[in-house]
């Protein structure tokens, strides 16, 4: 009955927004139940933060890009999740919903998703940029300069074990001057704290960013061949997190014994 109750109170939270997934609660305290007790205290916070920033995207002109979109694409999923893709830019389906990966690119994010077996409603989806890019071009550099605050403000709420930056303009936002997306593809990589330029929130429990570029899922359908590769380096994405929450631990543990000194 206590458990009833709990979820119950919990999933009349849920409804975040209508870009936040009504994530499955009950999968939640199957899979990680120590979690769903910091879901029902939090989740109400971390809900504000992340409307707030919402506003702030939709009041945004710091670039052109605002004149032509027709929606602005914040983000969408699971404001406690683990893992957090960042894609590249709205395209047009996503500008007309107002949802990231609404089209074809999507589905097979779905299935990849799958593939390792979780759903949309385990992660949070983001791009790079907010507003769609007309015809859909890649976006310029002073594009990805005006909404990395908001990006950045999303990643401190959600604050996720791994990030996963999805195809070159995701990968060179945070990963610069390491090499390109072929070459870095399916590895993980760990930034210390301290690359937020706007907020001091922690990230991972202290302990940095890990993020794993991977192909954008688009790739596969300019090129069928990228379709077996892409489901090969998700496969890996499992490891990685492992590894990831191995290292917090570690840190946590050194952490204390740092203070107990």
């Amino acid at each position: 009955m206590v458990l009833f109750c709990l979820l119950t109170n919990v999933n009349m939270y849920a409804k975040l927004s209508s870009r936040i997934v009504r994530f499955d609660l009950f999968t939640l305290y199957l899979r990680q139940p120590e979690l769903l007790f910091f879901a029902s205290m939090d989740l109400e916070k971390t809900k504000e933060q992340l409307i707030n920033v919402e506003k702030e995207i939709a009041s945004c002109q710091l670039c052109p890009l605002y004149k032509t979109r027709r929606n602005i694409v914040p983000a969408e999923g699971n404001p406690h999740a683990e893992i957090m893709f960042i894609g590249e830019a709205p395209g047009a389906r996503e500008d007309e919903c107002g949802r990231p990966f609404c089209g074809p690119a999507g589905k097979f994010l779905d299935q990849l998703l799958d593939s390792i077996g979780l759903q949309r409603a385990d992660v949070y989806i983001a791009n790079t940029l907010k507003c769609r890019p007309p015809a859909n071009r890649d976006p310029l550099p002073e594009e990805k300069s005006a909404c990395r605050k908001y990006l950045e403000e999303q990643i401190a709420i959600i604050n996720p074990k791994i990030v996963v930056t999805l195809g070159r303009h995701s990968t060179e936002t945070y990963l610069p001057d390491l090499g390109g997306i072929t070459k870095l593809r399916a590895k993980l990589y760990h930034r210390a704290n301290g690359i937020f330029p706007r907020t001091s929130l922690p990230t991972a429990d202290d302990a940095g960013l890990y993020f794993f570029p991977l192909y954008h899922p688009a790739a596969a359908l300019h090129n069928g061949a990228m379709r077996q590769t892409l489901l090969d380096d998700f496969a890996k994405l499992p490891a990685a997190i492992a590894k990831v929450k191995a290292e917090i631990e570690k840190t946590k543990k050194d952490k204390i014994k740092q203070e107990k000194l």
